[in-house]
């Protein structure tokens, strides 16, 4: 296996040229599978270098299990996927106690099983598929980071990326995420269908006997490493401020927003908006060969921050305004 091995690195300057290299090889080694896809890949791996979770919203059929599967390979991970269902229940996902007895002195006592939560990368397959109860255990661990079962408490290990899909288009029998449960993403990301020269591409290595072989880029200490060297990063005061104002702008009662957004959100994001912003910007900077985030860094991954924090209003759907557009919109104007 292929290591960074970014711990014998002797300043985060090295560390962080050697990420470039890194995140090169993935994009290389991933590209063998994944056909297009660029921006989703990218946007996968700031998630990951910054602790966040990504939501992927797209039609069935455009490899995004395949994607997600592919990644852990070339991360090295321990990788789980849940097919979420209507009938799934928290302890299918957390894990759960039995009851066992010993042969040689027929003491009896539990035995806590754990769920599929216990690996490194997790796929919740069409998270809107499963009750608010089922739902709220996944989202539970992805904020905390552990597990409490029978008032014992479980951590688990780190890295820890969760990954989730949705299907934007079947929606009967769906329980979709309250808005406080969605701001636990990092990311919320649209994988839309591929260019005609990508889906021919794809038509033809899928089709044929050939097989790829992958080669695993970083491990998980390599990705906890990477991590730090993001929160270490310096940003400048100018640049936070341009992520806060952009975030404030989305609510209707700050002095100073658009008038367009009085009449276009019903509401505005929280400062976890902000945050994630900052984070993104790092971790964009980064793989971009950047020591320090500007104000474009911010820009390029606002959109995928914000579109599931903000309600665009009944005036805006009427008009088939979305939540990217206002987003667009709020960037232009700021």
């Amino acid at each position: 296996m292929e290591s960074t091995g970014v711990k014998t690195f002797k300043s985060d300057v090295e560390a962080a040229d050697a990420l470039v290299v890194a995140y090169k090889a993935l994009k290389a080694e991933i590209g063998k599978v994944i056909i297009g896809q660029e921006d989703v890949v990218e946007k996968l791996l700031i998630s990951l270098f910054c602790k966040g979770h990504t939501l992927l919203v797209g039609v069935p059929g455009l490899a995004k299990t395949l994607l997600i599967s592919t990644l852990s390979e070339v991360l090295d991970l321990k990788f789980s996927r849940i097919q979420f269902t209507p009938d799934l229940m928290p302890g299918d996902i957390l894990g759960s106690e039995i009851l066992e007895i010993d042969n040689e002195t027929n003491h009896k006592y539990f035995k806590f099983i754990k769920g599929p939560i216990f690996a490194n990368m997790i796929l919740a397959d069409e998270i809107n598929r499963t009750p608010p109860k089922t739902q709220a255990a996944l989202l539970e661990a992805m904020q905390e980071r552990r597990v409490s079962i029978a008032g014992q408490t479980h951590v688990l290990s780190a890295p820890f990326f969760v990954l989730a899909t949705q299907n934007p288009i079947e929606q009967e029998g769906t329980y979709p995420l309250p808005e406080a449960q969605l701001d636990r993403f990092m990311f919320n990301v649209k994988v839309d269908y591929p260019t005609f020269e990508e889906e021919m591409a794809v038509v033809k290595s899928t089709t044929s006997d050939q097989q790829v072989k992958l080669r695993a880029i970083m491990t998980g200490e390599d990705i906890i490493a990477f991590q730090q060297l993001v929160r270490k990063v310096p940003v400048a005061d100018n640049v936070i401020s341009y992520a806060v104002k952009l975030v404030a702008s989305t609510r209707i009662n700050t002095p100073g927003s658009p008038d367009f957004v009085k009449d276009l959100l019903s509401w505005g994001a929280g400062p976890r908006a902000s945050q994630y912003l900052i984070l993104g910007a790092k971790a964009h900077a980064l793989l971009k060969g950047k020591y320090a985030p500007d104000i474009e860094d911010v820009k390029a991954i606002a959109v995928p921050v914000l579109r599931h924090r903000i309600v665009p209003s009944f005036t805006a759907e009427a008009d088939g305004i979305t939540a990217d557009d206002i987003i667009h919109r709020l960037m232009k104007a700021s």
